[in-house]
């Protein structure tokens, strides 16, 4: 008997038993505390005596039993399950009744509840991950992967749930193993896995509940993806050292006696707040002298406000330099705007294609760089500017001061320090050290292996005339790079041969084919719309842009490629 009360006293349950006379025979702790009567209170008692609203005599009457019932036993509800007890004949020999609080039960299932609905949030989460997870039981089976692993590995996760976590690799040792092994976590493990033999790296760490181990979690991340972001990683930072770089006297390319003259006559300018001028052909690199000389001067710490004079309406061109006050005219923010002078304030502004600036703007340009203040449009009131300009031009500022197309005051303003750079065809022993720079260039933009640039090559670059200058050099060499064949890894003759209906200089005198008989009678056609515009407006070249529906910058350019410009004036 005393057995039986300690067993019956380590339930969870509390329990009544009566016999055929309806007395309590067996009555446990738990069967006390839900009632509130003392065993040795109850025990031999008739059991309504207990529990006043019991149905332990009507069961031992019937002979039927009633499972999951709920009964309130005064404050407390409960549910009970009432059973006849009966003996190896069949006859009743009793009842019994097996009774829990409904305060406990709906306890423990909240607490089952929150603990199922964890679980499921840490695998959602896990399944989510955009990151290759792989968890492990104490025993080292695999227990749950997410789609990650699965598009990671080439396995999926009916081929590796509740087996050995050794069944993904290939070579190596599991790490999984490890961290139960040792309960410590282990970075940076290398391992070849999957199907495919993939190289991956694998984090993993122990998982402890209690301080007690259950299991392991890995993290696999695959090297072929690392690799990549690593090169993407060193590629970005070699382009922005590139850009920082390319703003310096080192990065203009060339040591023939031409180059060299302008480079040592920037970096005196640069030395000095003079106002600089550059001069020279589209495409010779007049925009990173601007930027060498800026960054080589005192003020390398301010602002490098770049305006191209061309792309700017004549209409706007002032607001855009100077700023506007709030409603100054149509379409204005009520609150103004700063202009590129105050922009740059402190700093450098560099002027490209001076030359197609309106003469009304030109005359609060000189305003500017004589009394070093601007006023804004719409405002009468002066505002100082520490600014030092750098201007820039392919055009003959000379004739266009002769035809009174540009200011003769602002052009010796302007000219303090004038820089003419010279053009590719002056300076043709710098090609092969250029062409090669801007070939290593090319190819790391473009992703591919380094290419060599064979002598006949060479040769033919260094007897090409050039009129596009550094710029066309470059972008032939773009064009001749995207032809290049699979496995090719010299530029050669037949490699501009290729490219030249892009555009790539033609290797030599050949036979005429009709492309370039179209080409030459386009260029002609061009070249006599040209001349017979500036004849009707007088040699007029803003009237002569404007009657052809191009800009002065394009003017110039075609005059200077038709070699127009010499003998025109106006």
């Amino acid at each position: 008997m005393r057995q039986l009360s300690a067993i019956l006293d380590s339930m969870i349950e509390g329990l009544i038993a009566i016999d055929t006379a309806g007395r309590i025979v067996l009555y446990n702790q738990q069967a006390a505390a839900i009632i509130g009567c003392p065993v040795k209170d109850a025990l031999g008692r008739p059991v309504p005596d207990v529990v006043p609203n019991t149905r332990l005599p009507h069961v031992l009457a019937s002979g039927q039993d009633e499972l999951n019932q709920r009964q309130e036993v005064g404050a407390t509800t409960i549910i009970t399950s009432r059973m006849v007890v009966r003996d190896p004949a069949g006859a009743v020999e009793g009842a019994v009744a097996i009774f829990r609080d409904v305060g406990e039960v709906q306890e423990l299932a909240a607490k089952v509840r929150t603990l199922q609905d964890l679980r499921e949030l840490s695998e959602a989460i896990i399944r989510c991950s955009q990151e290759a997870i792989a968890v492990s039981d104490e025993h080292g089976n695999y227990v749950l992967v997410n789609p990650a692993y699965s598009a990671l590995m080439g396995l999926s996760a009916e081929e590796v749930l509740h087996r050995p976590v050794t069944v993904d690799i290939r070579q190596g040792e599991s790490v999984h193993l490890r961290v139960l092994r040792t309960r410590k976590p282990i970075r940076g493990a290398r391992l070849q896995v999957g199907p495919h033999q993939k190289e991956v790296v694998v984090n993993a760490a122990p998982l402890l509940v209690g301080g007690e181990l259950r299991g392991s979690v890995g993290v696999i991340h695959d090297v072929s993806e690392i690799r990549r972001l690593s090169e993407e990683l060193a590629s970005a930072r070699e382009q922005l050292r590139r850009l920082a770089s390319k703003h310096t006297f080192e990065d203009i390319i060339g040591a023939c006696p031409p180059i060299a003259r302008a480079k040592e006559m920037a970096l005196r300018a640069a030395r000095t707040p003079a106002t600089v001028l550059l001069t020279g052909e589209s495409g010779t690199g007049k925009e990173m002298f601007a930027h060498a000389i800026h960054h080589s001067s005192d003020r390398r710490d301010g602002p490098f406000i770049r305006v191209n004079c061309a792309a700017i309406p004549d209409s706007l061109i002032e607001s855009a330099l100077f700023g506007y006050e709030g409603g100054a005219f149509t379409g204005a923010r009520p609150q103004g705007q700063r202009g590129h002078f105050e922009e740059a304030d402190g700093g450098t502004l560099f002027l490209d294609e001076i030359a197609d600036t309106p003469l009304a703007a030109q005359a609060k340009l000189l305003r500017a760089l004589q009394e070093r203040e601007i006023v804004r449009v719409g405002s009468s009131v002066p505002r100082t500017v520490d600014v030092r300009v750098i201007a820039a031009t392919h055009a003959d500022l000379d004739s266009l001061v002769a035809g009174g197309e540009f200011r003769q005051d602002l052009f010796y303003r302007l000219s303090v320090m004038p820089i003419r750079i010279p053009s590719l065809r002056e300076r043709r022993e710098d090609i092969p050290v250029l062409a090669r720079t801007l070939l290593a260039r090319i190819c790391a933009e473009y992703r591919i292996v380094p290419l060599r640039l064979a002598q006949d090559a060479l040769d033919l670059l260094i007897d090409h005339p050039w009129k596009g200058n550094v710029r066309e050099l470059e972008n032939l060499l773009g064009r001749a790079v995207i032809q290049m064949q699979p496995g090719d890894d010299v530029i050669t003759r037949a490699s501009f041969d290729r490219a030249e209906g892009a555009g790539a200089p033609a290797p030599g005198p050949g036979p005429e084919v009709p492309q370039r008989r179209f080409a030459e009678l386009k260029r002609a056609w061009e070249r006599e719309l040209i001349e017979g515009a500036l004849a009707r407006h007088q040699g007029n070249r803003a009237a002569t842009a404007r009657s052809l529906g191009i800009t002065v910058r394009n003017l110039y350019y075609k005059l200077e490629r038709h070699d127009l410009l010499r003998g025109r004036a106006g």
